[in-house]
């Protein structure tokens, strides 16, 4: 079983990927509406990655809190 302290540092690591995952989003969000995005399912991708880090922060919290 992962110690508390590696559980800390994984939640902080995702929270930090989660940021700049939003961050390249709005990025995203400017381009295509000055029509300069071409590749539009990079915003999907972005969702989805956000979406699975928020599920594996809630996995390791159960488990903290279990």
């Amino acid at each position: 079983m992962i110690n508390k302290k590696e559980n800390t540092k994984n939640i902080s690591k995702l929270k930090n990927e989660i940021l700049d995952l939003k961050k390249n989003i709005l990025n995203l969000k400017f381009q295509k509406s000055s029509g300069q995005l071409e590749k539009t399912h990079n915003l999907k991708k972005a969702k989805k990655n956000i979406a699975q880090l928020k599920t594996q922060i809630g996995k390791i919290s159960g488990e903290k809190n279990a």
